[in-house]
């Protein structure tokens, strides 16, 4: 992909940790672009600094860091918190633990996992504040200064102050944080009127406490990364995505440390939508398969799908603003089984890297999706460039479990376990697409990570889906996306009203408020007051609803018809139905505050007229396609070799470093202008 010289001759850099690899994206000053893979160290820092050596590019010459991390979700995974307590009002103790009182999902393995914070270490104090924000009983501060003494004497690392109706005053909550300031130097608090000042106590104070128990490990950890970044040079701001697709410095991720907790896969489908844009497509799917699970992502005439509540822990909701991303437990290493009925089943089990696919030869020995596609030829026996070697004798004895109680032969097997892989991968990209009004028929697909390019066309065909966008790094495309994002804050506030007698003055007055604060954060990340930007939503309701559609405003605002129109239409987009006639009701208001990151923009490079372009392969494979009754001589080609404009036709196979890309016959694939290739089946 050719991108514009860089004025200032320096290079930008963006590090994806994910659980296996840590990826390097480097673009140079002439716009080109270097990668590397580095295996996820213990302290992930030092993977970060191992992979930049690997590029050859020195810290000092990086103009620009951004990075995604997996460690604030490893943390909630692993449920490997500091000691963390809660205090909140009298009677409110449990509010974490009873959740909403129903069972969430009917399927009986899926358990909620127990509160971050065990019974012994939420306390309470006597305090109480109306749903108007009138105080109707004074804080105890007698009360509140031996909840800390306790706390003192329990050695507790951080504490979260989550009180009754915070949202709509929070004299209380700050005076508690005052005296537990006072009484426990060098502890973190965290209130939740701070966090996110919203109604519902179970979703606050859930955010809350997650937020407290995550900032001892964020908050030293982003400090580490930055000193050990200028030690080696690097003199600008590091930055670090966050679950809403946006970037924070050190300084706001110590305050807001939850919002790390989605930032890895937030980053591959930032990279889906601006690939998918760059070729033309306001519509996309971003599909990104790696080793062990699935992540889909949709963008909508350019807009990345968004949710409000999303968990890591099953049961315990984080209520940050997040793209809206479904992970399955689909990956080249998930494993093949039978169920009680005799039935094939793909995932969500893993054999991972340890012990990995049984063509691997280490220790496993179960069949996979990596066995099965060595098998049927779509891998070859040498991955990364050569530096994994497979041995298809060991994935033959692997797929033979499978196929020996089924009654069919190794080949047959290794077809049914991509098919059953695939329908499992399709029915998440349905979920994500169908289910939410959308007709994947009007979306590109975008297929990346280690695995994603290898599946995708057939996804793209049980799918009706015509185009198929395979980027030039599938491997690294995470880690591009940690580099096309901004600082962003989303800043919140409770606001109850009927939109028929909604104070327009008071609403603009309220929004004035939320810019002034997201103007003092930006300020305090070093953003130039002509690179902030600021975006405004009303977060709606029929009466009688409980959950919101947020619609964005411009601002002044003059009157609130247009508004409710945009509402209603996205109701009727989103739920398939709207009523005009109802009563609609903001629910809340919301700002975006942005700090425009700097960007080097891409430029074209000129195409080459197919017809002067013949294909070299590097092999000719004999290769048994999941729909095809016998295999068929398949030209390989190395993705390197393939200038801009050149066409293959199907059946053909393109490898490269990071990545396979499966041509399935009577398919065409095209490089595009941006070193892209586009898969497109015939009619």
């Amino acid at each position: 992909m050719t991108e514009a010289i860089s004025p200032s001759g320096k290079f930008r850099t963006a590090v994806d940790i994910g659980g296996t690899f840590t990826d390097v994206f480097v673009q140079q000053p002439d716009g080109t672009i270097r990668t590397a893979k580095y295996p996820t160290q213990n302290n992930p820092i030092d993977g970060v600094l191992a992979g930049m050596e690997q590029t050859g590019v020195g810290w000092e010459d990086v103009e620009f860091f951004s990075h995604g991390t997996t460690i604030a979700t490893n943390a909630l995974i692993t449920r490997r918190f500091p000691k963390v307590a809660l205090v909140t009002t009298d009677g409110f103790r449990d509010v974490i633990e009873i959740r909403r009182g129903d069972r969430e999902s009917w399927d009986p393995y899926q358990e909620v996992a127990p509160p971050v914070v065990p019974r012994r270490h939420r306390l309470t104090v006597r305090e109480r504040i109306g749903y108007d924000g009138s105080v109707l009983e004074p804080l105890d501060e007698d009360g509140a200064r031996e909840v800390a003494r306790v706390l003192r004497r329990r050695e507790i690392e951080t504490v979260a102050v989550c009180f009754v109706n915070s949202f709509t005053n929070p004299v209380h909550e700050n005076r508690m944080a005052e005296i537990l300031a006072e009484e426990l130097p060098g502890v973190s608090i965290t209130t939740s009127s701070d966090v996110l000042p919203e109604i519902f106590e179970y979703e606050r104070f859930s955010t809350t406490v997650t937020n407290a128990a995550l900032i001892p490990i964020i908050g030293p950890y982003a400090r580490t990364l930055e000193g050990r970044l200028a030690e080696a040079g690097y003199d600008n701001d590091v930055l670090l995505l966050h679950s809403g697709g946006g970037v924070m410095t050190p300084a706001m991720a110590e305050r807001y440390g939850a919002r790390l907790a989605a930032s890895g896969i937030a980053a591959g489908a930032i990279a889906s939508r601006h690939i998918a844009r760059t070729c033309g497509f306001e519509n996309s799917i971003g599909f990104d398969m790696g080793g062990t699970s699935t992540d889909v992502s949709l963008t909508d005439n350019g807009v990345l799908a968004t949710t409000n509540m999303w968990s890591v822990s099953f049961g315990h909701p984080i209520c940050f603003p997040s793209i809206e991303v479904l992970t399955i437990g689909a990956g080249g290493g998930s494993i093949a089984w039978l169920d009680d009925a005799g039935s094939l089943r793909n995932g969500p089990q893993s054999a991972g890297s340890d012990p990995g696919p049984a063509c691997y030869g280490g220790a496993g020995e179960l069949a996979t999706n990596t066995d099965a596609n060595l098998i049927l030829g779509t891998v070859g026996k040498k991955l990364a460039g050569g530096v994994k070697e497979l041995d298809e004798s060991l994935a033959r004895a692997a797929v033979a479990k499978i196929a020996e109680p089924l009654g069919l032969d190794v080949e047959t097997a290794a077809q049914s376990i991509i098919k059953v892989a695939n329908a499992n991968m399709a029915d998440a990209i349905r979920l994500i697409s169908i289910r939410k009004g959308h007709d994947p028929r009007d979306f590109a697909l975008v297929g990346f990570g280690g695995a994603g390019p290898l599946h995708a066309a057939y996804l793209a065909k049980d799918l009706g889906i015509p185009t198929v966008i395979i980027p030039p790094h599938p491997g690294v495309t995470s880690a591009m996306g940690c580099m096309l994002v901004d600082i962003q804050h989303d800043i919140t506030r409770m606001y109850l009203a009927d939109t028929d007698n909604a104070d327009l003055d008071h609403l603009t007055a309220t929004f004035a408020e939320l810019r002034e604060e997201g103007r003092a954060r930006l300020t305090a990340e070093h953003v130039d007051p002509d690179d902030m930007l600021f975006e405004y939503y009303l977060d709606m309701r029929y009466k009688g609803q409980w959950r919101a559609i947020s619609v964005p405003v411009s601002m002044p605002l003059s009157d609130l018809d247009e508004v409710v129109a945009s509402f209603h239409a996205a109701h009727l987009k989103e739920h398939n139905f709207s009523s005009e006639d109802s009563g609609v009701e903001i629910y809340r208001i919301s700002l975006r505050a942005i700090g425009l990151t700097p960007r080097m923009d891409a430029t074209p490079a000129e195409l080459i007229d197919p017809a002067d372009f013949e294909p070299h392969p590097l092999e000719v494979r004999q290769v048994l396609f999941p729909d095809e009754q016998a295999r068929l001589a398949t030209p390989v080609y190395d993705r390197a070799t393939l200038p801009p404009g050149a066409v293959l036709n199907g059946p053909c196979i393109v490898d490269q470093l990071d990545s396979t890309t499966v041509v399935p016959p009577a398919t065409t694939a095209r490089v595009d202008e941006w070193g892209n290739l586009l898969l497109t089946a015939a009619e």
